[in-house]
C-alpha cells in the first residue's frame, strides 16, 4: 500500500488547492483506518498531534538503524498482539507520562486513546479510570523515580487483588509499556521538544504544508520543512522486506462538524490529573541510609541472561525487539572511544543502583566531566520541563552531534534499568 505525494505545483493557485484536498481525505482516511484497523500487520498509521514527535523521531532518525528498531518496538508494544486492548495500552503510557510532566507524550496518548474508542471521561483523572489501571499508579511512581524499590510484594498485590487483578502477561506487557514510556521522557526532555516555551513556526500566506519523508529512515534528514498551527503528524510505515519504510506527512487541523468535543479537549490535557504524590521523585541512591537497599550486581540478574528470556517467555517476540534496541545504540558509530560510551552507560546504571563487579568505575570520573555528568542525571533522573532543572540543558559540555547519541544512551541504558528492577521483582514471585 503506497501513498503518493505529488511534486507540488508551480502555479501558487494550483498549489492551494492541491494542499486542501490531501489534508481533508487523508485525516477522514486515516482516522477511519485507526478505528477499524489499528491492529493490522501489513501497514499501520498513528496520527499524532503536535509537532514534537518529529522533532524527535528526526533526531533518531540520523541512526536509521536504531530509528527503524525503536518504531518496529513502539509499535508493537502499542498496536501488535498483546493481553492489553489497545485504549488500555495509551492511557498507561499516559500514566507514565504524567510522571514527568510531559505535556507532549500526554495529549499523544490521549489522543490515541480517544481514537481507539478509550472512555473520554477517564481523561477528566486517574480517579475516573477503572481500578486496574489505578492499582498500576504505585508501581508507576515507582519505577519513574525510585525503581529499585520495586518488590515481590507490588508484583503480589496486582496479581492478587480480586476482581480487579492483573494476570502476569497483562502485567509483563503494561511494564514494558511503563518503562518505554518513562525512558522516551527522558530523551524528549533532552531534545528539547516538551518546552511549553517553544514556538509553533506558522506556515506563510496559510499554506498548509504536505511532503513526504521517505528517506528518513535511509538517513537523510537535510529537508525543509514548516508547520501549521496546531498541526496532526500522520506517521505512516509500511513494512518492505526485512526493514521498514517510513514516510511522514504533515497535515492542517482542519474544523470539521463531526470532530468529537473530546477529540478537542485532550489538546489542553494536564498531566497533574494522572499524578498522585507528586512530590515523591528521584532520590540520590548511593546517599541513601536504609541498609537493606542493596545494589542491583547485573552479575546476579542481568538482561542477556536473565530478563530477555523471562520477557520474552511472558510477552512473545518483545524480548527480541528490546535486545536489538539495546544492540543497535551499543553499535551506534561515536567519535569518541568506546570506553566513553560504555562509562556514559555504566553511569545511569551506577546512579540507579546497578553496578557492574567487573568495570572500573575510576574511568566514569576519568572520561565524564562535571557538566557532562549533572546533563546525564538530569536527563535521565530529572526530565520535568515544569521544574527548575538540575542544570542547564545548554550548558552541557555536548556538541550538537553529539547530544542525540548521549540522549539516545541515557534512553536505553534508562529503559534497561527499569526493566531489570521490574524483570528481577516478577522472577522473585513467580519462584516464592
Amino acid at each position: 500500500m503506497f501513498i503518493t505525494v505529488p511534486r507540488c505545483p508551480q502555479d501558487p493557485w494550483q498549489t492551494r488547492c492541491l494542499f486542501a484536498t490531501i489534508p481533508l481525505l487523508l485525516y477522514f482516511f486515516v482516522r477511519n483506518y485507526l478505528r477499524n484497523a489499528a491492529n493490522t500487520s501489513e501497514s499501520y498509521f498513528k496520527v499524532v498531534p503536535l509537532k514534537e514527535d518529529f522533532d524527535s523521531t528526526k533526531q533518531m532518525a540520523s541512526h536509521p538503524q536504531y530509528l527503524e528498531s525503536f518504531l518496529r518496538t513502539q509499535h508493537y508494544i502499542l498496536y501488535m498482539d498483546g493481553p492489553l486492548p489497545v485504549h488500555y495500552r495509551h492511557y498507561i503510557a499516559i500514566m507514565a507520562a504524567a510522571r514527568h510532566h510531559c505535556r507532549y507524550l500526554v495529549s499523544l496518548h490521549s489522543a490515541q486513546f480517544l481514537l481507539a474508542d478509550g472512555d473520554p471521561l477517564w481523561l477528566q483523572g486517574l480517579e475516573a479510570a477503572p481500578l486496574r489501571l489505578q492499582h498500576l499508579d504505585h508501581i508507576n511512581k515507582v519505577l519513574a523515580h525510585q525503581p529499585w524499590l520495586t518488590a515481590r510484594s507490588h508484583i503480589q498485590a496486582l496479581l492478587k487483588t480480586g476482581e480487579q487483578c492483573w494476570s502476569l502477561a497483562e502485567l509483563v506487557q503494561a511494564v514494558v509499556l511503563l518503562a518505554h514510556c518513562h525512558s522516551l521522557c527522558s530523551f524528549v526532555f533532552g531534545s528539547g521538544s516538551d518546552s511549553d516555551t517553544t514556538p509553533t513556526p506558522r506556515v506563510h500566506h496559510g499554506t498548509p504544508p504536505a511532503y513526504c519523508l521517505c528517506d528518513a529512515a535511509n538517513g537523510n534528514t537535510a529537508l525543509s520543512f514548516i508547520f501549521t498551527q496546531g498541526p496532526f503528524l500522520v506517521y505512516i510505515s509500511l513494512p518492505h522486506g526485512p526493514s521498514f519504510v517510513t514516510c511522514f506527512l504533515f497535515l492542517k487541523c482542519i474544523s470539521v462538524s463531526d470532530v468529537e468535543e473530546e477529540d478537542e479537549a485532550m489538546f489542553s490535557a494536564d498531566p497533574s490529573r494522572f499524578v498522585t504524590d507528586p512530590e515523591f521523585g528521584y532520590q540520590e541512591f548511593a546517599r541513601r541510609e536504609e541498609d537493606h537497599f542493596q545494589v542491583f550486581r547485573v552479575q546476579d540478574y542481568s538482561w542477556e541472561d536473565h530478563g530477555f528470556s523471562l520477557v520474552n517467555r511472558l510477552y512473545s517476540d518483545i524480548g527480541h525487539l528490546l535486545d536489538e534496541r539495546f544492540r543497535n545504540v551499543a553499535s551506534l558509530p561515536f567519535p569518541h572511544s568506546p570506553d566513553l560510551k560504555r562509562a556514559i552507560w555504566n553511569y545511569i546504571h551506577c546512579i540507579y543502583g546497578i553496578r557492574y563487579d567487573d568495570y572500573d568505575y575510576g574511568e566514569v570520573n576519568r572520561l565524564l566531566e562535571r557538566g557532562l555528568k549533572l546533563y546525564i542525571k538530569a536527563v535521565a533522573c530529572y526530565p520535568d520541563s515544569s521544574k527548575t532543572p538540575l542544570c542547564p540543558l545548554s550548558w552541557a559540555p555536548v556538541k550538537a552531534s553529539d547530544k542525540v547519541h548521549v540522549n539516545l544512551l541515557v534512553m536505553e541504558a534508562r529503559l534497561q534499568a527499569e526493566l531489570l528492577y521490574a524483570l528481577r521483582a516478577i522472577t522473585q514471585y513467580m519462584i516464592a
